[in-house]
Order: C-alpha cells, then sequence, then structure tokens
C-alpha cells in the first residue's frame, strides 16, 4: 500500500469533517468511518431508487498506522466471517449455528479495535445471505470462499481509530446520479443473488461448518482459503 491513498465514501449527504466515534455499532467492523478504494463503488453506494448521492473524496496518510488487511494472505475467510459475527446481527436458524458462532469467535475472531484501519470485504444484503448460509451450515467453506472473490469491488478501507481519523484530509466531491448507479448497483446485487440461489441449490464436496468444527480444524489449516481478494 502507497503512504497516501485516495479514498471514498459514498453518502447521501457531503461529508467534509468525518467525526470520530459516530456511526453504527453493529456495521460489519464496528463504529468506524466506512469507504473504499473505487470511485465507482462508493458512488453506487450512495444512492437510492429516489435520490442522488454524493462521493466524498480523501486521502489518508498511512504512515504510522496500524493497518488489518483481512483479505491478505495472512488471514482466512473464517477470520473474515468471525469478525462479522461478533459485529453484524445473525439469524441463528439452527443449533448448529449457534455452536458455529461460538466455535469461530473462539478460534478465528480478531479484535478489530486494536487496529486503526481495516480493510476487508463489505457484507452488503448478498454477501451478509453467503454469510448467514455458511453459519447455518448451508453452502461450503470453498463456495463462500469462491463468491467473495467474485466481489472484488466489495472492499471497504474502515477507518477506525482517532489517530487515523487525524490522518484524512477532505478533497472534494462529486455528485452520484441516480438514474446511473441505482442501475449498476442492483444489477450487481442481482448477479451475487443469482449466484448464490446456484450456490444453495447443490451440494459442494467441500468443507462445511460442521465438517470444521466436528474436524477441530484451526487457522493454519491449508484446507481453509486465504487470501479471498483477487
Amino acid at each position: 500500500m502507497d503512504e497516501l491513498i485516495t479514498i471514498y465514501h459514498g453518502s447521501e449527504r457531503i461529508v467534509e469533517q468525518p467525526t470520530f466515534g459516530q456511526g453504527k455499532k453493529n456495521n460489519d467492523f464496528g463504529l468506524g468511518f466506512y469507504c473504499t478504494a473505487s470511485e465507482e463503488l462508493a458512488k453506487e453506494w450512495a444512492v437510492s431508487s429516489l435520490r442522488d448521492g454524493f462521493s466524498n473524496r480523501y486521502t489518508l496518510d498511512t504512515r504510522h498506522l496500524n493497518i488489518l488487511n483481512l483479505n491478505s494472505p495472512d488471514y482466512t475467510i473464517l477470520n473474515w466471517i468471525a469478525v462479522l459475527v461478533e459485529q453484524r446481527l445473525f439469524s441463528i436458524k439452527t443449533p448448529v449455528a449457534g455452536r458455529a458462532k461460538r466455535y469461530l469467535l473462539d478460534n478465528f475472531s480478531i479484535n478489530v479495535n486494536a487496529f486503526d484501519v481495516i480493510i476487508g470485504y463489505r457484507a452488503d444484503d448478498s454477501y451478509f445471505d453467503y454469510a448467514e448460509s455458511f453459519l447455518n451450515n448451508g453452502i461450503a467453506v470453498e463456495q463462500f470462499a469462491y463468491a467473495m472473490r467474485l466481489g472484488k469491488l466489495g472492499e471497504q478501507i474502515v477507518i477506525k481509530s482517532k489517530f487515523a481519523f487525524s490522518n484524512l484530509k477532505y478533497q472534494g466531491f462529486d455528485v452520484a446520479e441516480k438514474d446511473q448507479y441505482y442501475v449498476l448497483c442492483k444489477a450487481r446485487d442481482d448477479k451475487a443473488n443469482q449466484l448464490y440461489l446456484e450456490m444453495f441449490g447443490e451440494e459442494s464436496d467441500g468443507l462445511y461448518i460442521q465438517d470444521i468444527m466436528r474436524g477441530g480444524i484451526k487457522n493454519h489449516d491449508p484446507r481453509i482459503p486465504r487470501n479471498i481478494s483477487e
């Protein structure tokens, strides 16, 4: 990663001064300022079917920042989902899902609050469905990893610490027009939903969460996919 990077925050408003400590606690990686390196993706996140939005642009000085990149080879897809189940509200539909949540937290969780910046996938509606299905023993870990690799542009950069906020400099904004970007956002979601339905309808010979728990599989196991970003 370059020392000085440009990132974008999609919003219904112009955000000149992001505020540390504000936001929703139950976001993917907890409290933080959620951005992306893709201006086009930020514009998709900014709009709705009824209104335009704004892509707010910032530079971030990453020198001296402690950065957790969940998409690096140092971590597996189970690290990502363990963070997700700790921060987000999941539907626990089966007894196996309750045990799976506990197993993931005990063996794969990471303290995201110990870092200044988090890089990892954004669990929008489609990818949250994938995660819930995996947790409920509906899809194998290999299927889950494959689906997430298709969502490269879903990668987000989250500003977590007060120190990281102080290194964020506002550079302006662009308007995101709903007539253009809502269509793109919906097409992306429709494609992800189609893939999800195809995967859910077919069995895999891979590792399901129940296999992982029964086998006592840990993070170092080579069968667990690493580096989910391509």
